[in-house]
């Protein structure tokens, strides 16, 4: 008995190199995917699933990304909303609510996915444990924050020929929000304009700080 004891924890303690360096593969092979990518634009379909896999809510729209730190996301249906980042501010617009969210972009806001996503490559490796699944051309990051202030427990990318195609969080009531991107256009010429927000006359406005 104490001689497989002593096998096993030498076995464990022969393993540990070999998934840290697999680790380091994982996070050097996202950089190498994120990093060229420069601008992003793409339909998505968005599905929040509970615990049990069942749907709570869907949503589709549309996706565009000026890195490092610009970002707008315009939801379409069923109900219109928009998220733009400037690179210095965030803002999130309800129009059926007539109100304007107003937030610093810092940290803990680029902690939200599809903010993290217009953040540098080089963050997603540093502030995240990366592992990496492939079958065919399709490649599956799965990434652990390695600090507690995140809205999520786990993230999942997923890259088909290269390109991003899938996103999946879990959040630590086994909520997913699960968004698939289609007619995707990496690295084409998107205006600027497209990344300012003009607060529409008469809204509320809600201005957060941290």
């Amino acid at each position: 008995m104490k001689l497989m004891k002593s096998l096993a924890v030498m076995g464990a303690a022969l393993m540990m190199p070999m998934l840290a360096n697999a680790d380091e593969q994982a996070a050097e092979r996202l950089t190498h995917l994120l990093e060229p990518l420069k601008t992003y634009s793409a339909d998505f379909d968005q599905q929040i699933l509970d615990g049990s896999g069942q749907r709570l809510q869907e949503a589709r729209g549309h996706i565009w990304l000026s890195r490092p730190g610009q970002f707008r996301w315009e939801v379409e249906a069923p109900y219109r909303q928009v998220v733009v980042s400037d690179g210095q501010n965030v803002f999130l617009h309800d129009p059926d609510l007539e109100q304007v969210t107003i937030q610093p972009l810092d940290t803990r806001v680029t902690h939200t996915p599809a903010l993290l996503l217009s953040g540098k490559a080089s963050a997603l490796t540093e502030n995240y444990d990366v592992s990496r699944q492939q079958q065919g051309t399709t490649e599956t990051f799965t990434l652990l924050p390695k600090s507690p202030d995140t809205l999520f427990e786990d993230l999942k990318l997923t890259f088909r020929s290269e390109a991003l195609r899938g996103l999946q969080m879990s959040d630590s009531t086994g909520q997913r929000t699960a968004i698939a991107f289609s007619d995707v256009e990496a690295n084409a010429p998107i205006e600027s304009s497209r990344f300012d927000f003009q607060v529409p006359e008469g809204a509320d406005v809600i201005q957060e700080t941290y």
